[in-house]
């Protein structure tokens, strides 16, 4: 299926070997093999289902563009372009307030490359903020298996920081470790990072 960004250009996905896959992009947190992601879902399901928080991962908007029936049972998308730039992954509500994030993974053990974010997700976070939303990064530096809660503020200082002559095109990993509040796993919710959250309420 071949999918297109807003501006016509088209998307291709990373190719993935699936061996490193296995390795490095599955967290195998307890041996369950989840994703960032996956984790992340499943503790907004338990938020959800313990009345803590609802918080979703909010959908791709995608225009299907051609389709084949090869079978009047089945249909096979051929062509889609994505309507419009994504913001963030995920969204909701938590103690009365808006709570807005994205989260990324990276294999760098010394730094958290900046181009992981766009622009337009930055600009969102930075607008979310204006009118209190509480927004943040959850950053997951995957060869240490550690996961951090980055709030919008500081990504946007390094990210404005970064456009200046000479300005750092990632974040150090120190800076990690002074900066953002560390999220440990836990059996439920697999990711406690409402925790996190706490601080910045």
């Amino acid at each position: 299926m071949t999918i297109h960004y807003p501006n016509g250009t088209q998307y291709r996905p990373q190719p993935v070997n699936r061996s490193k896959h296995t390795e490095s992009a599955l967290v195998k947190h307890g041996d369950r093999g989840m994703t960032l992601e996956q984790e992340i879902n499943e503790s907004n399901q338990y938020y959800l289902a313990h009345d803590i928080a609802v918080i979703h991962k909010k959908p791709t908007p995608i225009q299907i563009v051609k389709v084949d029936y090869p079978k009047r049972s089945a249909a096979v998308i051929r062509e889609a372009y994505f309507r419009q730039a994504s913001t963030t992954d995920y969204n909701g509500i938590y103690r009365g307030r808006y709570i807005d994030f994205d989260a990324k993974e990276t294999k760098e053990k010394t730094r958290f490359p900046l181009d992981n974010f766009h622009q337009h997700q930055v600009e969102h976070m930075r607008s979310c903020l204006k009118q209190g939303g509480i927004c943040f990064g959850l950053i997951k530096f995957v060869a240490f298996d550690q996961l951090y809660l980055l709030k919008a503020t500081d990504l946007i200082n390094y990210w404005d920081a970064r456009n200046h002559a000479g300005g750092r095109k990632s974040i150090p990993f120190t800076a990690f470790q002074t900066q953002a509040i560390p999220i440990k796993y836990s059996l439920n919710p697999t990711i406690a990072y409402l925790d996190a959250v706490d601080q910045l309420i």
